[in-house]
């Protein structure tokens, strides 16, 4: 109804949009600016075909405007198929963590993650912590653990309904609980002021979604701290997060926990040559764009 009767800014989704324009509900034929939001995210995502269809139905003469937090060659590519002498402004060292954010690395086998998370709460300064899963299933497992083990938490993911997640962040703002467990693509919306933690539970399989996860912490020049958790075979992901901040990272245990002995991952500490590094993150980050 509100956009028979006229509007002047729409904010969709591509898949929506697209919906809305093939029912007639919706004629972009009169757009004059253009805004594209997380295009590498939509490239993740697989979104990026439904965005050129959507530019095809656009003017040619309009104004583009593209932001992105990683730059990668997919998407440097679409800025050139769909701006003209476009102008770059970039805030940050691309792909750097802020200098606010202290990173550390912990080799921890999988099956004691949740233990060791668990120690950490109970034992450090924790403000509030922003924990990352990699599955939906694995961030409700996470949160029941942790509520089980005494531990106010919430987790937050895309089964969740918009209105349950809006009260999940809405509480977390409020500290009515102290950990949010959340998976990267939920965390997109995710844009809270004093995040003192973030925890890696699982190493992001691609590289650019650290930096996306570890920039939810030492924000407007405060103090944050990120820990990211290691298995041994998660080493192989440690390595393209190395390759791409250009940091190298010595994982070690974590300090004061001997509930069980931590095996040495040694696959982490094996550095293989250069030129396979880059040969190996190359195509990680090509099969990714079809993901």
């Amino acid at each position: 109804r509100n956009l028979k009767n006229g509007v002047d800014i729409v904010v969709a989704t591509p898949g929506r949009l697209l919906d809305l324009s093939a029912r007639n509900s919706i004629d972009l034929s009169r757009i004059e600016i253009l805004v594209i939001d997380e295009a590498d995210r939509m490239f993740d995502m697989g979104f990026i075909h439904a965005v050129r269809t959507i530019i095809g139905l656009l003017p040619r003469k309009r104004q583009t405007l593209l932001f992105s937090a990683t730059m990668p060659q997919e998407v440097r590519s679409l800025v050139a198929n769909i701006q003209k002498e476009p102008h770059l402004i970039e805030i940050g060292r691309p792909f750097v963590p802020v200098d606010t954010v202290e990173q550390q690395v912990y080799n921890v086998p999988q099956h004691v993650k949740t233990d060791v998370l668990i120690h950490i709460i109970k034992n450090e300064s924790i403000e509030s912590m922003l924990v990352f899963s990699r599955t939906k299933h694995g961030a409700d497992k996470i949160a029941r653990r942790l509520v089980n083990a005494g531990i106010c938490s919430a987790a937050i993911h895309s089964n969740r309904s918009q209105s349950q997640r809006q009260r999940t962040l809405e509480g977390f703002k409020r500290r009515d609980f102290k950990v949010l467990v959340a998976t990267d693509v939920a965390s997109r919306g995710i844009d809270i002021d004093g995040i003192s933690h973030v925890v890696n539970y699982d190493t992001p399989r691609f590289a650019e979604d650290y930096i996306h996860r570890v920039g939810r912490t030492g924000r407007a020049e405060n103090k944050g701290t990120a820990l990211t958790f290691v298995s041994p075979e998660e080493a192989q992901y440690l390595k393209r997060i190395e390759y791409l901040i250009g940091r190298r990272f010595y994982a070690k245990e974590y300090p004061g926990f001997a509930s069980c002995e931590l095996p040495a991952d040694e696959t982490a500490s094996k550095r293989i040559p250069f030129f396979q590094l880059r040969r190996r993150t190359f195509h990680a980050r090509h099969f990714s764009s079809r993901r």
